[in-house]
C-alpha cells in the first residue's frame, strides 16, 4: 500500500489518513494513493461511511509548488477529487490545523465536514499568481454564499472554523480529537440514513447577487491589485460557477489555470516562495553552528523605531529593557507602544488580558546598567556616526560577555562602530523599517569580524519574531538603500526637468510601487535622507542638480507629513497629500537656474530611469559580495520597500524585461542624461552582451 495514504476500519467506517510530513502536501504520491485507498474502498462491502484525516500537526496544507514547473504527473487533481465525490457512501473530512489550497478543495469534494476548534480553511492562491485549480472556484460557492466566496479567494485569508461553520463550510467544529469526532459524526449520518451529499450537484448560494458582486469586485480589484492578471482571471473562473453547469465551469476553471500557471506573475511569486526560503542559506556558515540563547533583549532609544522593535520582541514572548537618556522620550515611547496595542484590541486582533502582558514585559530605565542581563541589545537613535559610537562604547562597558550587540543603522560604517568595542566579534548591524513591529524585512548586516555564530543567531532572532531576515555585508547604505539611492536620484532630477511630484509617483504607482518615491521622502521626513547625505558630503557627485529638491524643501522647513507640509500639502485632519503649486513653481525654476532643460519626461521614462538606475546598482552589489543572491535584492525590495511582489522583485523583473534591453536603455541614458550616473554595471554588461540573466548567473554562482 501506498505509505502517504493508508485506510483502518472501525468496525463499518472506513478512517483514511493522509500522512505525508511536514503539511501533508498534495504531491503526486498522495494523489496517487487517494486514489488507490478510495478505488479499494469502492470495491469493499461492509463500509457504511469514510472519514478522511490526516496525522502531524495539520490537514493538507496546499499542493506541491514545485508541480507548476515541472507539470503535474497522474492521476491529476480532478481524477482524484471526483473519485472521492463519486464515493457511494458518505465522506467526511476531518480537518485540524490549516486546509489550504488543496487542502480545502479536497474537504469541499467531501460530503461533509467537521473541523477542530483551531482550523483554519483557506484559498490563498492569489498569493502564487494562480488560482485555485483543483475546483475550488466551482465547489466553493455552492458549499458557502457567493460574497463570502468571492471574499476568501481574493484575500486569501483563512477563515477560522468558527466562521467556516457559519458559513457553512463546516457542518461541526469540535475541541477534542478531530478523527474520533468526525466518526462519531458518519455514525449518526448512518444512523439517519443520510447518504453522499455531492457538492457538485448543489445550487450556487446567492447566485441571485452575482451580477452586482461581480461588477464591485471587478471594480475593486482594478484600484487595489492594479497589473495583475489572476484576480481577473479569478473573477471569471467564479462567474462560471453561476452561469455554467459544473463540468462545463470546470472547464473554464482548468483553461484559466493553465494559462496563468506559466504567466510572468505566477512565475515571479513562485520565484519570491523560494527565494524567501533561501535568504537562510549562507556559503561559509557551518550547518552545525548553534545559535547564542536569546532570553532578553535590551533596546537603547525608545522613539518610533525602539519601540516598535520591542513590540516586535514581546510580540514573541521575548522580555524587553527599554533603555533611553530622557524620562520624557520613556513615558512618551511607552505610551505609544500601549496605543498601538490598543489598536489592536480595538480591531479585535488583541485581547485586553495580552495587552497587559505585552506591556508587563517592557521594562523602561534611564540607566544603561540595566542592560547588564540582556543577551541582545538593540541600539535604534537616529542616525547620526558620533552619538552611536558613543552608546557602543557605554555598551561594551556594561554589556554582559557574549551579549550580542546590534545597531539599527540604515546606512552607516558598521566595521567603524564595531572598532570602539573590544569585542567586535559580536556586533552586527540589524536593520529594520519603520513601522518595526509591522514591516516584514530585517536587513542582517554582516560586519568584517562579526561571528559566525552572531550571524545564525541574527537569522534565528528575525525568525523568531516573525521578520524575513536578508543577510548583506556592510557597504553604504547596504542592499537596500545603496539601491534606493539611484532609484530616488532620478526621481527627484525629473522634477527639476519639469515632472510635478504627482506625474513622478502617478508613474511609479501605476506600475505597481506600492507608494511613489516623493511621497515616501514625504511620509518619512524629508530632511532624514537631506542629513545623511550632509554628513557624507565630501563623497557626493559634483552635480549642483544632486538631490537638489530634498534640500531646497529640508532649508524651508518644509519636512512633509510631520509639518504639514513637503513635496505635497497634508491640510485637514485626514492629512491627504495634496499638490502643492508653489512647490512646483520653486522646484521648475530652481531647474531653469541650473540649466538643466525642462524635457517634462513621460511616465514610461520616469519609470525606466528609476528602476533601470536601481537594476544597475543590485548589479554592482552582486559583483561586490554585498549581497549573496540576485534573489536576496529581490526579498529585500518586496519585503521592505514596497516593490510589487507581483514583478518578483527588481532583478527579476530586468531578467523578464530581458537584460540586452535593460544595458540598452541605459546606453541611451547615458548619451542624453549626466553620463556619470549612468554607468554600466560591469556584470550587467557582461551577462547583457551574453544574452544570459541574473537568475542564470545565481545558478551558476552555487554550483
Amino acid at each position: 500500500m501506498n505509505k502517504a495514504v493508508t485506510y483502518s476500519m472501525e468496525n463499518d467506517i472506513a478512517i483514511v489518513m493522509i500522512d505525508s510530513p511536514p503539511v501533508n502536501a498534495v504531491d503526486q504520491s498522495v494523489r496517487a494513493g487517494l486514489k488507490q485507498v478510495f478505488t479499494e474502498l469502492r470495491e469493499k462491502s461492509g463500509i457504511n461511511a469514510i472519514v478522511l484525516g490526516c496525522a502531524g500537526k495539520t490537514f493538507v496544507a496546499g499542493a506541491d509548488i514545485k508541480e507548476f514547473n515541472t507539470g503535474i504527473a497522474a492521476p491529476g487533481y480532478h481524477e482524484v477529487l471526483r473519485l472521492i465525490e463519486d464515493s457511494p457512501v458518505p465522506v467526511i473530512a476531518a480537518v485540524h490545523g490549516t486546509a489550504l489550497g488543496a487542502g480545502t478543495e479536497i474537504a469541499l469534494a467531501c460530503h461533509y465536514r467537521v473541523a477542530h476548534e483551531g482550523a483554519r480553511f483557506g484559498l490563498p492562491e492569489l498569493s502564487l499568481g494562480i488560482i485555485p485549480g483543483a475546483g475550488g472556484t466551482q465547489r466553493l460557492p455552492r458549499v458557502v454564499p457567493l460574497d463570502v466566496a468571492l471574499d476568501m479567494t481574493l484575500s486569501g485569508k483563512p477563515l477560522p472554523a468558527a466562521k467556516a461553520a457559519e458559513a457553512g463550510l463546516a457542518d461541526a467544529v469540535v475541541g477534542g480529537e478531530v478523527v474520533p469526532a468526525a466518526v462519531a459524526f458518519a455514525r449518526t449520518l448512518v444512523t439517519k440514513g443520510a447518504g453522499p451529499r455531492r457538492t457538485r450537484e448543489q445550487a450556487v448560494k446567492g447566485a441571485e447577487q452575482a451580477t452586482e458582486l461581480f461588477a464591485a469586485k471587478r471594480a475593486q480589484i482594478a484600484k487595489t491589485m492594479r497589473n495583475r492578471q489572476s484576480p481577473i482571471a479569478l473573477i471569471s473562473a467564479l462567474e462560471a460557477a453561476v452561469t455554467q453547469p459544473f463540468d462545463q465551469g470546470l472547464q473554464v476553471e482548468g483553461k484559466l489555470s493553465g494559462q496563468l500557471e506559466q504567466a510572468t506573475e505566477a512565475k515571479a511569486l513562485r520565484h519570491l516562495f523560494y527565494a524567501e526560503r533561501e535568504v537562510r542559506k549562507i556559503p561559509g556558515l557551518a550547518a552545525d553552528i548553534a545559535p547564542r540563547p536569546v532570553a532578553r533583549v535590551g533596546i537603547v532609544g525608545a522613539g518610533t523605531m525602539g519601540g516598535g522593535i520591542a513590540m516586535c520582541c514581546v510580540n514573541a514572548g521575548i522580555p524587553v529593557t527599554l533603555v533611553d537618556a530622557v524620562q520624557q522620550n520613556l513615558d512618551r515611547g511607552m505610551a505609544t507602544i500601549r496605543k498601538n496595542y490598543e489598536r489592536s484590541v480595538a480591531r479585535g486582533s488583541l485581547q485586553p488580558e495580552q495587552l497587559e502582558e505585552r506591556i508587563k514585559l517592557i521594562i523602561p530605565s534611564l540607566d544603561f546598567a540595566a542592560l547588564a542581563d540582556a543577551d541582545l541589545i538593540i541600539e535604534a537613535v537616529f542616525e547620526n556616526f558620533a552619538l552611536k559610537k558613543e552608546i557602543f562604547a557605554k555598551l561594551d562597558a556594561v554589556a554582559k560577555p557574549g551579549a550580542i550587540l546590534g545597531t539599527n543603522t540604515s546606512t552607516l560604517d558598521i566595521d567603524l562602530i564595531a572598532a570602539v568595542t573590544r569585542r567586535p566579534q559580536d556586533v552586527i548591524g540589524l536593520h529594520f523599517f519603520s513601522p518595526a513591529n509591522v514591516m516584514q524585512l530585517l536587513e542582517i548586516v554582516q560586519a568584517g569580524k562579526t561571528a559566525p555564530d552572531v550571524v545564525v543567531t541574527a537569522l534565528e532572532f528575525a525568525k523568531r519574531i516573525k521578520k524575513t531576515g536578508v543577510v548583506a555585508k556592510v557597504c553604504y547604505g547596504f542592499i537596500g538603500n545603496r539601491m534606493m539611492d539611484p532609484y530616488a536620484r532620478e526621481a527627484e532630477h525629473c522634477l527639476l526637468e519639469g515632472a510635478t511630484p504627482e506625474q513622478v509617483d502617478g508613474a511609479l504607482e501605476q506600475w505597481g510601487m506600492a507608494m511613489g518615491i516623493i511621497a515616501v521622502f514625504d511620509m518619512a521626513g524629508v530632511d532624514i535622507g537631506h542629513l545623511t547625505r550632509a554628513e557624507r558630503k565630501h563623497l557626493l557627485p559634483k552635480d549642483p542638480g544632486f538631490y537638489r529638491p530634498t534640500a531646497m524643501l529640508t532649508e524651508r522647513g518644509w519636512l512633509g507629513q510631520k509639518t504639514g507640509r513637503g513635496y505635497y500639502r497634508y491640510d485637514g485632519a485626514e492629512r491627504k497629500r495634496t499638490p502643492d503649486p508653489e512647490v512646483v513653481a520653486l522646484l521648475h525654476e530652481e531647474g531653469r537656474r541650473l540649466n538643466i532643460e525642462q524635457r517634462k519626461p513621460s511616465a514610461q521614462e520616469i519609470q525606466e530611469r528609476c528602476l533601470y538606475a536601481m537594476i544597475n546598482e543590485g548589479a554592482l552589489l552582486l559583483e561586490e559580495g554585498i549581497t549573496l543572491r540576485a534573489s536576496d535584492i529581490d526579498v529585500v525590495y518586496t519585503a521592505g520597500y514596497g516593490f510589487p511582489r507581483y514583478r518578483g522583485g527588481p532583478m527579476f523583473y530586468a531578467d523578464t524585461v530581458g537584460l540586452k534591453a535593460v544595458y540598452d536603455k541605459i546606453i541611451e541614458f547615458q548619451k542624453m542624461l549626466d553620463p556619470q550616473y549612468w554607468q554600466p554595471a560591469p556584470l550587467l554588461k557582461k551577462l547583457a552582451l551574453a544574452g544570459s540573466s541574473f537568475a542564470q548567473w545565481q545558478a551558476e554562482q552555487s554550483r
